[in-house]
């Protein structure tokens, strides 16, 4: 089942994650820390997204966790990926709060 499909533009400066999550007819800003790999711990992310004011997401607002997908090391065209879970983290249009689903965002060549 397929939640939603989105486009994240992310900008970062050091460990810090600013950027938009993008689909047709809506999008929410997003502001997030970036943890960098740590020995056998992958790199991951932490962003809160949040809607928009005077748009049809005005007031939501979901949480991001994710680690960078395994690059294998004889892997072949491997794309980088972030592999993670999205918690809506306050009720919005009929939807409680606490809905949970995986994501994955694939890097845009």
């Amino acid at each position: 089942m397929i939640f939603a499909k989105a486009v994240f533009t992310f900008e970062i400066n050091g460990t810090s994650l600013t950027g938009v999550l993008d689909w047709q007819g809506g999008g929410l800003d997003l502001q997030g820390t970036i943890q960098p790999a740590n020995g056998p711990q992958s790199l991951s992310v932490a962003i809160v997204s949040s809607g928009r004011p005077r748009t049809d997401t005005d007031g939501w607002e979901y949480d991001y966790r994710a680690n960078l997908a395994y690059e294998w090391p004889n892997g072949v065209g491997q794309v980088p990926a972030l592999v993670g879970t999205v918690i809506r983290a306050k009720p919005h249009d009929g939807g409680p709060a606490g809905y949970v689903a995986s994501f994955i965002a694939v890097k845009q060549t």
